[in-house]
């Protein structure tokens, strides 16, 4: 029995983490669960459910909320009392980072944003395998995480990467001669940017294929989830981010592709389903039987692929550059587009917007108080994750 931890466990991929193993019969073991506390009664049926001994809660003020519905939730279930036992509970915004640093077989990461970054880095050094969902971690945390890990310890959750690295085993790493990510292209697929110059929140937040969190589906819209994409693959397989391409496949079928050096592209396909990606992050590079649906052979069908309009999207070239640059260079793309994606939402940004204002953070940046790879250490992402998120809000207050 593998015993896993779940990070962001009400959120979209922890709820699907929970559904896989809830589904594989008693082979895994849940020691703890995290969220921010939004949710109690969701987390405390999970709690409940899963029998966990740890609730890391990141909102200290919602620790009693979550607290009473667990007593609900045990009253509801027929507990008598003395016959549960209450989870111990971490609180504060260390909670998750806490909660990563204890003895696990595997630390699945679904944290949204750069937050996830400290509880990365306290499962690798804890020793337990990285299932990880939360890209940006390892996105700005760049060599300083990628360091800390022993080969095979990160295991991407991502459909685009856990194709990459299905893929990969098809060859030895010196056959590869590109990565081809693919993007669903979004809502606002084979627009033009005037086309785009009025989109709104809630056309935004239709994606025509996944269903996510608000922040990764406005990514998604604008591409920059696909820009970080690349990054992450360049990190995760050592790949060059100059042999790092990204197609528009619409049905969203294909999740991604290497091409090797004799011409062959090996291709992952399946419909689309998080928890395939999931279960592979769990048992990685082993398989659970029937944990999703495969493609249906008996019906007619067609994939399409399209080149990326960068004219458009601009957001997978920005990152590419700030990837290139690598560094705080990330850190800095990252926290300047959460400052952008929050104003969007709220009104005070264009959609149009959320791009031209990254790359304005990204060169005063370059300009001001950029530092490479070679000097890159935890510490100096966080300061300039943190920098990225102050001066932006500086920035959009000045534009007010």
């Amino acid at each position: 029995m593998r015993s896993v931890i779940v990070l962001g466990s009400t959120g979209s991929i922890g709820t699907q983490t929970l559904e896989v193993i809830r589904a594989s019969d008693s082979e895994f073991k849940v020691v703890g669960i995290s969220a921010g506390g939004n949710n109690p009664s969701l987390l405390a049926e999970q709690a409940l459910e899963f029998q966990v001994e740890y609730v890391a809660i990141a909102n200290a003020t919602a620790a009693q909320d979550v607290q009473l519905a667990i007593y609900a939730q045990a009253k509801k279930a027929g507990y008598s009392e003395g016959n549960f036992t209450l989870p111990k509970m971490l609180v504060g915004p260390q909670a998750a980072t806490e909660l990563a640093g204890v003895s696990a077989d595997v630390v699945v990461n679904g944290i949204t944003g750069a937050v996830g970054l400290l509880p990365t880095v306290a499962a690798l050094t804890a020793g337990s395998v990285l299932a990880l969902a939360n890209k940006e971690s390892l996105v700005i945390g760049g060599t300083a995480v990628t360091k800390l890990a022993k080969p095979g310890q990160i295991v991407p959750v991502d459909s685009e990467h856990s194709a990459i690295a299905q893929c990969l085993r098809s060859g030895e790493a010196s056959e590869v001669k590109r990565l081809v990510l693919t993007a669903s292209g979004g809502p606002f697929r084979g627009k033009s940017r005037k086309d785009l110059e009025a989109v709104t929140p809630e056309q935004a937040l239709n994606h025509p294929t996944w269903a996510m969190g608000p922040v990764v589906t406005i990514n998604s819209a604008t591409m920059m989830n696909k820009g970080l994409e690349v990054i992450e693959a360049h990190l995760l397989f050592g790949i060059g981010i100059e042999n790092i391409d990204v197609v528009v496949h619409p049905q969203s079928v294909v999740h991604s592709m290497v091409e090797f050096i004799d011409g062959s592209t090996v291709a992952q396909a399946s419909p689309p389903d998080m928890r395939l990606p999931i279960a592979l992050g769990l048992v990685w590079p082993n398989r659970i039987t029937g944990i999703a649906s495969g493609c249906d052979w008996t019906q007619a069908t067609s994939w399409t692929f399209e080149p990326l309009d960068n004219e458009v999207f601009t957001a997978v070239e920005l990152a590419k550059l700030a990837g290139s640059r690598a560094g705080t260079a990330p850190a800095v793309l990252n926290g300047a587009n959460e400052v952008a994606v929050a104003a969007f939402l709220a009104g005070e940004l264009s959609f149009l917007g959320i791009v031209d204002f990254v790359a304005e953070v990204l060169q005063v940046h370059f300009d001001s108080n950029f530092v490479s790879d070679q000097d890159l250490t935890i510490e100096e992402v966080l300061k300039a994750a943190d920098w990225a998120q102050l001066y932006g809000r500086e920035l959009l207050d000045s534009k007010k």
